[in-house]
C-alpha cells in the first residue's frame, strides 16, 4: 500500500491518495480545489482510480470532487447522513465562500463497510460530532480522522450539525486504538494515537466547552 498526502485550497486541506502497488486500484479522500496535482499523480502513477471517498461534506473536503471525477470516472462514496449535506450549499459551507458547490453521492456508506482497494481493505467507522455524516476510515495501521481529530486538537462543534458531547464520544473511541496507530487528519501533520493521548489537551481534558479548538477548521 502507497499513500500520498496533498494540501490544497486557501483552508489548507490534507486530500489523500492511496493505493495498491500490485494492482494500481487507487483511492481518494477528500479531494480539494484545485485537485489539478491529484489528477496529474493519478496519470503520472499509472493509477486507476475508482473511488472517492468523503470524510464528511464542508466545501474545503469536497472542492475537488467534480474535476477528479471527471478526470478519472471514480465514484464518489460518503456516509448517508452527508448526502443532504452535499446538496445544501448553506450546510456544506460553500455558500459562505461564494460559490453553490453541490455533490451526489454514488454510494452512501454506512458504519462497518469494508472498501477493497486491490489487497488493501478499508473500513468505514460513523464518527459523527464535527459533522452529522463524519467518518473514519481505517486502513492497516493507519487512520484518516477528517476533522474529528488533529495533531493536538480536536474538530470544532460550532458549524450546523456539531455537536461536542458527540465529538467527544468519537474521539474517546478512536483513543482505544493502539498507541502507534497513525492517524492522518483533514488539516496539519500527521500524528499517532499515543502522542495525542499524551499530549492531545481536547482528550486528556475533554475541554474546548465553546466548540471553538486552536484549529481553524
Amino acid at each position: 500500500m502507497r499513500l500520498e498526502a496533498f494540501v490544497l485550497g486557501e483552508i489548507a486541506v490534507n486530500s489523500y491518495l492511496l493505493w495498491d502497488e500490485g494492482t494500481k486500484e487507487a483511492v481518494c479522500i477528500d479531494p480539494g480545489r484545485p485537485a489539478a496535482e491529484v489528477v496529474k499523480a493519478v496519470k503520472a502513477k499509472g493509477l486507476r482510480l475508482t473511488r472517492i471517498l468523503l470524510t464528511h461534506g464542508h466545501a474545503d473536503h469536497i472542492g475537488g470532487v467534480a474535476e477528479v471525477k471527471n478526470a478519472t470516472g471514480a465514484s464518489v462514496a460518503a456516509h448517508s447522513a452527508t448526502a443532504p449535506v452535499l446538496a445544501n450549499p448553506a450546510l456544506n459551507l460553500s455558500q459562505l465562500f461564494g460559490e453553490e458547490i453541490v455533490v451526489y453521492p454514488d454510494t452512501l456508506l454506512a458504519d462497518g463497510d469494508i472498501i477493497p482497494i486491490g489487497s488493501v481493505l478499508l473500513k468505514v467507522r460513523h464518527t459523527p460530532g464535527h459533522s452529522p455524516g463524519g467518518i473514519c476510515v481505517f486502513g492497516p495501521g493507519l487512520v484518516f480522522t477528517g476533522d474529528l481529530i488533529f495533531a493536538g486538537s480536536v474538530g470544532r462543534t460550532d458549524l450546523p450539525g456539531g455537536n461536542l458531547a458527540t465529538l467527544m464520544q468519537s474521539v474517546t473511541e478512536l483513543m482505544q486504538l493502539p498507541d502507534e496507530t497513525r492517524l492522518f487528519p483533514g488539516h496539519g501533520p500527521p500524528t499517532m494515537v499515543g502522542r495525542e493521548r499524551l499530549t492531545n489537551p481536547f482528550v486528556k481534558e475533554l475541554g474546548g466547552k465553546d466548540g471553538r479548538p486552536s484549529h481553524p477548521d
